[in-house]
């Protein structure tokens, strides 16, 4: 079986259009979760249906608890599910079901496997996820040199498209609840790398993605989260060395930010404010 795990913040003009590109064979072995994040919007309960569950969440969870809670009801449905974690400003062009579950059975030795993403416009946005400890690096790149490639290993793979092997994991598998929105994929991947599952991203199939489609909607929130998530995960998984380097220069930017583009460069004192905030309380 094969879970497609969605979280919605209104956003179900894009969630009905990631249905609608699923196979529409009723003998097909999938179902669609979909986390309810905004619980006033209403118009989601149109796309339940045999296949579309909805959980709603009592408030906005953030990305990272809101797939915590589809993935503690798909573990409990189903502990040995492939979850497909995807965005809903994602679609598929095309739906090969049979050619994902025989992947996992061609590499059962992959506990994440991230997918290739393209832009509508067939620029690749995401091929593999890189991480440097040395100097706290943290950007994907195309990773990928030939065109045979079944997978390629690597640091991290996005949350936009981000299946779990749930056989891999003797427990069900969460994200770290402290990051509210950004860069909790990113640990997610570090601390299962930890405990020696494999991480890798498949050119084999992927999806389309319109980035930020949603989140730039809301420009201050995303940039406060994406600085304190980055924050978080430098604390985390480089020296503290590398962590005031780059501290110094992400606040610097922002002070110089705030005279040319005022709502990011807040965003990103606001993020920096809250990570000391939370550091100092835990």
């Amino acid at each position: 079986m094969i879970y497609f795990l969605t979280v919605n913040y209104y956003s179900t003009n894009l969630i009905a259009k990631l249905i609608s590109s699923l196979p529409s064979e009723k003998n097909l072995d999938f179902k669609v979760i979909i986390i309810n994040n905004s619980s006033d919007d209403n118009s989601i309960s149109n796309l339940k249906d045999e296949n579309v569950i909805i959980l709603n969440a009592a408030k906005n969870l953030g990305f990272g608890n809101a797939c915590n809670l589809g993935l503690k009801f798909i573990y409990a449905e189903e502990p040995q599910a492939i979850v497909w974690i995807i965005n809903p400003d994602a679609y598929f062009i095309e739906s090969d079901l049979e050619k994902v579950q025989s992947f996992f059975t061609s590499h059962p030795e992959i506990s994440i496997l991230g997918t290739i993403i393209h832009t509508p416009t067939g620029e690749v946005w995401f091929a593999g996820g890189y991480f440097n400890v040395k100097t706290g690096e943290i950007s994907s790149r195309n990773i990928f040199t030939e065109q045979d490639q079944d997978y390629v290993q690597c640091d991290w793979v996005t949350g936009c498209s981000f299946i779990i092997n749930l056989c891999k994991f003797r427990e069900c598998p969460l994200f770290d609840p402290n990051y509210f929105l950004y860069y909790e994929d990113f640990d997610f991947c570090q601390r299962y790398a930890q405990q020696g599952h494999l991480i890798a991203v498949t050119q084999k199939f992927g999806v389309i993605h319109q980035p930020s489609s949603i989140t730039n909607k809301y420009v201050f929130c995303k940039i406060k989260n994406s600085t304190y998530g980055y924050l978080l995960s430098l604390d985390r998984y480089t020296n503290q060395l590398v962590f005031s380097l780059r501290l110094t220069r992400l606040v610097f930017y922002a002070l110089v930010l705030m005279f040319i583009k005022p709502e990011i460069g807040l965003g990103k004192i606001y993020g920096v404010l809250i990570y000391w905030w939370k550091r100092g309380n835990q």
